[in-house]
């Protein structure tokens, strides 16, 4: 007579810690970084493909976007500001690359709906080549950034404007966390982008692009310290110093938005990582 074989002992999947799914996160973000890649070559074509004017609406939206607040603050309503079309420049090129990583970022999961359903790949990617992307446009930006200042501007010529890249790092790892969010929560509530398209639109009137921080608080103590807590204050003042005043960027601002982004990237990355499961059931 056989003695049974005893039964093996069932395996129960052990669930991840916050920290474990976190540092998942970024493993995959590493170890697909070929494929972020090419996705960012493909959605740089993409867009490049989908108008007659390609990528140089990146040449000319910004450029259009300056006169339309020229007209509007030194002409019509008459304020009177030096060289304010690059004044307002600086905040116009980085602002377009933050709201076009937003918007991609929010679609990058949910128009790659059929992908994600025949595939098994880390999604997480999406939302990082979005963003990357709009990295490179940012750097497509500068070619009428640098044709503002020599032809209409040589007296803006400094050598801090080389700092650039010091707080394009800040702002990227900022963006990154803010579209890594919208496009885990746009997979399950398809309005974000509605939402996203009226709050950007919004963030950016109540930030200091189209003026300067010091003119809000002369007027009001109280508005111009709770501006100074918008997330945007630290990235327009230090871009206008090093582009328009020739000046060193706000460090100490800006070490401090990099380190609350930085905690922001992580904790976007776990909530990616826990609704991740459900993109392909719910898509």
């Amino acid at each position: 007579m056989s003695t049974p074989t005893p039964a093996r002992p069932i395996r129960v999947a052990r669930r991840l810690s916050s920290r474990e799914f976190i540092a998942e996160g970024f493993r995959e973000i590493w170890s697909r970084r070929r494929l972020a890649r090419y996705l960012v070559r493909a959605d740089l074509h993409k867009h490049g493909a989908d108008t007659f004017l390609g990528n140089v609406w990146w040449l000319l939206d910004p450029l259009l976007q300056m006169v339309v607040y020229v007209v509007l603050v030194s002409v019509i309503a008459r304020v009177s500001k030096p060289d304010y079309p690059l004044f307002v420049f600086c905040a116009i090129l980085p602002w377009k690359w933050f709201s076009t990583a937003v918007n991609d970022g929010i679609s990058s999961v949910t128009s790659r709906e059929r992908i994600i359903k025949q595939v098994k790949f880390p999604t997480i990617v999406l939302p990082v080549s979005a963003t990357l992307s709009g990295v490179v446009n940012f750097v497509f930006g500068f070619i009428p950034l640098v044709a503002l200042i020599l032809l209409f501007f040589p007296h803006r010529q400094f050598a801090t404007i080389l700092l650039i890249p010091f707080v394009a790092v800040v702002q990227f790892v900022f963006s990154l966390a803010i579209a890594m969010f919208v496009a885990a929560t746009n997979v399950f509530f398809r309005d974000i982008a509605n939402v996203a398209r009226h709050g950007l639109r919004l963030w950016f009137y109540l930030s200091p692009a189209l003026y300067e921080l010091s003119d809000v608080s002369e007027r009001s103590q109280t508005l111009g310290t709770l501006m100074a807590l918008n997330p945007w204050t630290p990235l327009f003042e230090s871009y206008r110093a090093v582009i328009y005043e020739g000046t060193m960027p706000s460090w100490g601002p800006l070490a401090v938005l990099l380190a609350v982004s930085l905690v922001m990237l992580a904790l976007a990355t776990l909530y990616f990582k826990r609704l991740e499961p459900a993109f392909a059931k719910v898509l």
